[in-house]
């Protein structure tokens, strides 16, 4: 006798789990390219099979059971580890040394990680590495579901981490930063002065901005003028070097423009604005060596930066 879950495809999992993360059938069905009602009958089959409702709702989101519950965190771990087992065999197939996908949030992915990916490269020219940047709760979900093996990233404090081993890698500095040209006067602001500078920033309610905003107020800061939003970093960066205001960036993305004189620090007195970075894996998960031997240089490497920037603030900056 065949048993139930013998009788269950991944794919019907798959869009099941896809439903309640996204907490609705219709975008399910957007993501996924198919129809609502395939949708709505691969999550109705589930139920059947269970012989329980697996969803419900509250208001216009979808919402799960207790059995819904259960049953979807089974399903989410056999779609990881599924994912994961393609991955492995199609890498062996291939015949690669290695392969990873790191997961990395938006400035660490552009400006930290190509230089260390590269000089890891020399050591496993044979190895295939993809690095997946996006925002810190689609990094943190592409960890749980196997599409990355690890990530390093800011992380979003909304965001759920069941299931997530975190550890924290570094803290990266904030430092403010402006154009010869953008009308800012002298090279230190005081924190009243600093409430009135018209500013470059991060969207409105995405992790960056708030993180930002977090550090700020507990310094009693509290800005007055935000001139412009941006969804990147470099789009921040390129409005601050056309003289639009200043900007709170990493380091490590202002790194070319502050050695060619294009980009200017601005000192904060008694202020300083730190956001920590994480390592991300999904508990259980099991890495290559390959995967290892990478996600232990990249971690060193990011350890690596903390003597700069200590210097850095000692000098001020």
């Amino acid at each position: 006798m065949r048993s139930l879950v013998s009788q269950i495809s991944i794919h019907k999992l798959e869009v099941f789990c896809l439903v309640v993360e996204l907490g609705s059938f219709s975008r399910a069905a957007e993501r996924l390219g198919i129809a609502q009602p395939v949708v709505s009958a691969h999550v109705k089959a589930l139920s059947d099979k269970f012989g329980a409702p697996l969803t419900g709702r509250a208001g216009r989101k979808v919402t799960l059971t207790e059995e819904g519950q259960r049953v979807y965190n089974w399903a989410r771990e056999m779609v990881s580890r599924t994912r994961e087992m393609e991955r492995e065999m199609a890498e062996f197939q291939r015949g690669f040394v290695g392969k990873a996908t790191v997961g990395a949030s938006m400035t660490i992915g552009s400006y930290v990680l190509p230089g260390l990916i590269s000089h890891f490269h020399t050591i496993y020219p044979k190895g295939e590495i993809s690095v997946r940047i996006a925002t810190p709760g689609s990094v943190t979900d592409a960890v749980h579901i196997g599409d990355c093996d690890f990530a390093f990233t800011i992380l979003d404090p909304r965001h759920v981490t069941t299931g997530l081993e975190i550890d924290k890698i570094m803290d990266e500095r904030l430092i403010l930063v402006a154009s010869d040209n953008s009308g800012i006067v002298g090279d230190s602001l005081d924190k009243a002065a600093l409430a009135d500078v018209p500013f470059i920033t991060a969207q409105s309610g995405t992790p960056r901005r708030e993180i930002e905003e977090h550090c700020l107020a507990a310094y009693g800061v509290q800005r007055h003028h935000i001139a412009m939003e941006f969804g990147h970093a470099e789009s921040i960066k390129q409005a601050v070097r056309a003289g639009a205001g200043a900007a709170f960036l990493f380091r490590s993305s202002v790194r070319d423009e502050l050695a060619s004189g294009k980009l200017r620090i601005l000192s904060t007195p008694g202020m300083e604005l730190q956001v920590p970075v994480y390592l991300v894996r999904r508990r259980g998960k099991q890495l290559s060596h390959f995967q290892l031997s990478l996600m232990d240089a990249l971690s060193r490497g990011l350890n690596d930066q903390e003597p700069a920037r200590s210097a850095l603030a000692m000098e001020g900056a």
